[in-house]
């Protein structure tokens, strides 16, 4: 006798996915979750009339799961804005452009378009789902994305500008993630200009409700009672074909158990017995990196009128990126400012008002002093989340992809796992969550029906 048939631990986008997919084939589930909300890494707020993403924000083509679970629910989507000229604040001139690749000089841009080709290469070499397949894997993963591009003799500008997409990307410099996973990150989303671009690409669309209303509507539909928040999960004790989960309401007994929560917060339940070696190496060393957020709320998008877009670059900090975030019909101006890696580091440990000030300076920068006095100002440095710690995906550093990528998703006995990071294609993105969730419902699923 068991008190449901699965647990799922984690009530983020992949965990919920999860439990909708097992209750819609007719199993029944709990879902536990640490802090005292849903949406895990989705996270919305209103600010001075305005809805703004926290967390996960853009979709885009390609992206089928989440959308269509979006659609389920009912959560509309609108374009990113992008019409007029982008901004670059590069070397301390600030210069206009259109297109993807800002003016950086000749050189420059010849240079950035060699190592971009050459990556590209490399990561249609690479297996999806299978890093450790690929060709010289151990010889990729020994390396960072920096010493590869210093090994490439990549061009100061080629290296900033890659930075700035390492920073976006996975909250981290390129001197700390391994290669190996670079290539792989790019495979399974199509390529780079998949992973870059406004139109066509993974920063098309917002959802009009914020993406954190698809993880309530989800969660909604469960029914009462089937999560709990406020309770993370202690311990959990399992043998071939029952698991205990125990958190501090006491013990929940199940068939099965989905751990639905990024790699490295996997150490922070207690197994018993303990994980193989290999499954406690990947927690310890699949780390997040360090991603925050900044939203400013205008009475309206005032750059729009001097015909820019909004989106812009920096090399200066804390921002380094920015995107128009305004409601469809424009009855707000927001900005989005993403501040990540070493500018995390640095922004992050100042005291709100600080942090308030170096923000907004940035923005005055890029799109003058206006921006200085917003209706509405708000940030979320994920680092400080203690349920969460880091940025949107994990960081690995060199040598921890061809080893443990395996794991990821190699169930223990009935200890299935889910989260962004486990999907093939667009992981650390919320597709990648939705498809992972789906994943591990059917494992589970089969693993039921075998029994």
């Amino acid at each position: 006798m068991t008190d449901v048939d699965v647990v799922v631990v984690g009530a983020g986008l992949s965990g919920l996915t999860a439990a909708r997919n097992l209750q819609q084939r007719g199993l029944s589930v709990r879902v536990f979750e640490a802090t005292g909300r849903v949406g895990g890494r989705v996270k919305s707020a209103q600010v001075a009339g305005a809805v703004v993403d926290l967390g996960g924000t853009f979709v885009g083509p390609g992206q089928e799961r989440i959308i269509a679970l979006a659609d389920e629910v009912g959560v509309g989507r609108y374009p990113t804005h992008e019409a007029g000229d982008n901004l670059i604040l590069w070397r301390k001139d600030l210069k206009r452009y259109r297109g993807l690749i800002p003016p950086i000089g000749a050189p420059n841009l010849l240079d950035l378009a060699r190592v971009r080709a050459s990556l590209e290469r490399l990561s249609r070499k690479i297996p999806v789902g299978r890093p450790w397949d690929a060709p010289h894997a151990a010889d990729l993963d020994a390396q960072t994305l920096g010493s590869w591009l210093a090994a490439k003799h990549a061009s100061r500008g080629t290296h900033d500008l890659m930075a700035v997409v390492c920073k976006t990307s996975w909250g981290c410099e390129p001197s700390e993630i391994s290669l190996l996973y670079v290539l792989h990150y790019v495979a399974q989303a199509g390529g780079l200009d998949p992973l870059l671009e406004t139109r066509g690409g993974a920063v098309e669309q917002h959802f009009v409700e914020g993406s954190h209303e698809v993880a309530v509507r989800v969660a909604d539909a469960l029914g009462a009672g089937t999560v709990r928040l406020g309770s993370p999960v202690l311990r959990i004790d399992w043998a071939e074909n029952e698991v205990t989960v125990h958190t501090d309401d006491g013990p929940t007994t199940a068939r099965r158990v989905i751990v639905a929560v990024p790699p490295a917060l996997r150490r922070r339940i207690r197994f018993v017995p303990d994980l193989p070696a290999a499954h406690r190496r990947l927690s310890q060393r699949w780390s997040p990196g360090i991603l925050s957020k900044i939203y400013a709320v205008y009475d309206a998008p005032f750059w729009r009128a001097s015909g820019l877009s909004g989106m812009s670059i920096s090399d200066e900090g804390p921002i380094f990126i920015t995107f128009d975030a305004s409601p469809r019909d424009a009855s707000r101006g927001v900005i989005l400012g993403f501040i990540g890696g070493d500018y995390a580091r640095e922004w992050d440990p100042v005291d709100d008002a600080e942090r308030r000030i170096r923000a907004l300076s940035s923005l005055a920068d890029l799109f003058g002093k206006r921006a200085l006095d917003p209706l509405g100002y708000v940030d979320q440095r994920w680092g400080e989340e203690d349920w969460l710690g880091g940025g949107p995906t994990a960081a690995p550093g060199p040598g921890t992809s061809a080893s443990m990528h395996v794991q990821l998703t190699e169930p223990v006995g009935p200890i299935h796992w889910a989260g962004t990071e486990t999907a093939t294609r667009w992981a650390g993105h919320m597709d990648g969550a939705v498809a992972a969730g789906e994943r591990a419902a059917r494992e589970v699923a089969i693993a039921e029906a075998v029994r």
